[in-house]
């Protein structure tokens, strides 16, 4: 390649113009001629249109910035002629588009199938939840929902467990540090259920109530093959003049016969919890054996599901301090709550309640 300096103009009329990119034009085309390989069409880039060391950045420099204003219009377009044409030359030299073989190397067989996108499905948890949900939503139940970080108030105190209950214990929790100084009922901590949106929505809206509550809570629990410090609860809650254990019976029947089958059937036996009396523990007929007893419900031929009980009226009456039409005397109603890792467990056949939580692709792609 040529590497003559670019020479400063003394005339900038027409001809001494047309003189000066001509000769130009041929050094641009001498320099063409001879690129062969890659690296000198680079070469003959930077050597033209560099941006610092580039000849056109060179005549930019001497001929325009010095032209007088009324030459500077003719100059520029010349310039700007000229610079298509050093890029038409590197086009050329570079080629129209790629060789015969690197298309062929490229090639795509368009009869081929195409690359599958893998769709997503819904967690098992997730899943399952909202299978529960469903049920009780056809029965004219709306869904509540509220904070995981909750008051002590809130988780314990109005729902009939006061400082000092034993109860608590069953429920020990984790509890958000640095509050030694707030009042008890004041502290925040992680739900250990989700009834205290039963007392939330029970403050926000008088009776007639009917919800369902789904949701994470967390206990301080040893992780094994049932148990979890995370997992997941529905509760219910229905509350009207009227309710009777009748109706807890009923309600709770259609929806074991919905979740699992219309054979399915229910038994309740008395149990303990501080926010409802009475209280019962449901069973549900072996869905594994149909009853018949095997090794899932240790031969019994009943499994253990959920709990359940009437409102105690104490909870009544922590409701009552904002919405008097809670009174004990001419309302009732009825709660229950269920885990749904546990159903979820019974219904796909999962022994091992940390799977649902390992996030193995090869165990949640079953449910896809």
């Amino acid at each position: 390649m040529t590497n003559e300096a670019i020479p400063n103009l003394t005339a900038f009329d027409e001809a001494a113009l047309d003189h000066a990119f001509a000769a130009l034009e041929q050094q641009a085309a001498a320099d063409a001629a001879t690129l062969d390989s890659p690296e000198a069409i680079e070469a003959f880039r930077l050597r033209w249109l560099g941006r610092k060391q580039g000849r056109l950045n060179e005549v930019s420099a001497r001929w325009l910035k010095a032209a007088p204003p009324e030459a500077k219009k003719a100059l520029g377009q010349r310039f700007n002629a000229f610079k298509a044409i050093v890029e038409g030359l590197l086009e050329q030299a570079a080629g129209s588009g790629p060789s015969d073989a690197a298309l062929a190397a490229e090639a795509i067989d368009i009869t081929l199938p195409g690359t599958r996108r893998l769709t997503g499905a819904e967690h098992p948890i997730t899943r399952t939840m909202n299978e529960i949900v469903q049920v009780f939503a056809a029965l004219g139940y709306s869904v509540g929902v509220g904070p995981e970080v909750e008051s002590d108030y809130y988780n314990f105190e109005s729902m009939n467990f006061p400082p000092g209950h034993p109860a608590r214990d069953t429920q020990d929790t984790l509890v958000v540090a640095g509050q030694e100084r707030r009042p008890q009922r004041d502290r925040l901590l992680l739900r250990t259920h989700t009834s205290p949106v039963q007392m939330r929505t029970m403050e926000q809206q008088p009776p007639p109530v009917r919800i369902v509550i789904p949701g994470k809570v967390h206990r301080n629990d040893a992780a094994d093959a049932t148990h979890s410090p995370i997992f997941h609860q529905v509760e219910g809650l229905c509350v009207d003049t009227n309710i009777t254990f009748s109706d807890l019976k009923g309600t709770l029947d259609h929806a074991m016969k919905a979740l699992f089958g219309s054979s399915v059937k229910t038994r309740f036996f008395p149990s303990f919890f501080p926010f409802t009396e009475p209280s019962a523990d449901v069973q549900i007929s072996c869905i594994f054996c149909g009853g018949k007893g095997c090794r899932k419900c240790k031969q019994s031929g009943w499994i253990e599901l959920l709990g359940c009980g009437m409102v105690d009226p104490a909870v009544f009456a922590f409701a009552q301090e904002k919405q008097p039409a809670y009174d004990p005397k001419r309302i009732s109603g009825f709660a229950f709550g269920m885990g749904v890792e546990r159903i979820a467990m019974m219904k796909y056949g999962v022994s091992e309640i940390g799977q649902f939580f390992a996030g193995d692709m090869r165990f949640l792609g079953q449910f896809v």
